[in-house]
């Protein structure tokens, strides 16, 4: 087992644009946004995902080299690099339409990872969710798993299907982050906190429900736990989610509560650890949120924040 994250998921290019007009193109990808936050924070980082070797591909590859993240081999094997078309509206708000194909090929050329992510797309889209999903297994033994659904209902034709995708997904988590609009979308007849205890027996050491403004809250064994949300000055929430994420998965590791051998310690977690650890991904998602774009940041923007 390596001391580095595996993080399986979509890579794309965002085209934002604007009554028609396209005003950029940004890398995105809600997996390459976690690869990257980890990468920025010094840990080691291997990234499978599927883009083309044409000049947006390249481009996401340059950004997350640039960011200490290494490429898993035969990630650039897609005929064309996946982009999002996101429209923005008068109130700012944006419309994602994608073109993208999300799938994986044999066993990644990489040593068993002592946390692997996935997220996203990547969890539910055919035919790669099925392959996501068996990395999963795999890597189980060695890894700890942690998994943000983050849906995209634009790209989901089957909500049952999708549904029942994520919660396979869950069961095979240690940890679990999700936005209460996610859980809302999943099962609008409950409350996020009934989702996230229903999630936790069935199997995630911790279940965290991020609620923007209204802060967070974490459900583990030893009880429940919340977070307020930072005060700050908000520029957009590109990314605030994703560095949660970051945040979370990288408290988790200063506190060697991460690899298979450490499930039993992180299943054991306390309350009190618990909080510090909702406090850490709640700062670097207001860092996050303090700048344009997904930017996430390294270790020197947290300790400035």
């Amino acid at each position: 087992m390596t001391n580095r994250a595996l993080v399986i998921g979509e890579a794309l290019i965002d085209i934002v644009q604007r009554d028609g007009q396209v005003l950029g193109e940004h890398v995105g990808g809600s997996p390459l946004n976690v690869a990257v936050g980890l990468g920025r924070l010094d840990r080691g980082v291997d990234f499978l995902t599927h883009i083309a070797d044409d000049e947006r591909g390249r481009r996401i590859v340059e950004y997350v080299e640039a960011s200490g993240v290494r490429l898993v081999p035969g990630s650039t094997s897609a005929a064309r690099t996946p982009t999002a078309a996101a429209s923005i509206d008068e109130n700012g708000a944006a419309t994602y339409t994608f073109d993208i194909e999300w799938q994986l090929s044999g066993t990644p050329e990489v040593a068993p990872p002592l946390v692997a992510h996935t997220g996203s797309i990547a969890g539910f889209l055919d035919p790669g969710c099925l392959a996501t999903a068996a990395l999963l297994d795999a890597y189980r033994l060695a890894a700890t798993i942690t998994f943000d659904p983050n849906v995209r209902p634009a790209l989901i034709e089957d909500h049952d299907q999708a549904v029942d995708r994520i919660n396979r997904l869950v069961e095979k988590a240690d940890v679990v982050k999700a936005s209460d609009e996610d859980l809302h979308w999943i099962d609008p007849t409950r409350t996020p906190e009934q989702m996230a205890t229903a999630w936790q027996s069935l199997g995630p050491s911790i279940v965290v429900v991020t609620m923007g403004g209204d802060g967070s809250f974490a459900v583990c064994a030893a009880g429940t736990v919340r977070v307020a949300a930072r005060p700050v000055e908000v520029v957009d929430t590109v990314g605030a989610g994703d560095s949660f994420m970051t945040g979370l998965i990288d408290a988790l590791w200063s506190l060697d509560l991460l690899g298979g051998d450490r499930r039993a310690d992180l299943a054991r977690i306390d309350v009190d650890a618990l909080e510090g650890v909702l406090r850490a991904a709640a700062h670097a998602s207001a860092v996050t949120v303090a700048r344009a774009g997904a930017d996430l940041p390294d270790r020197a923007a947290l300790q400035l924040g």
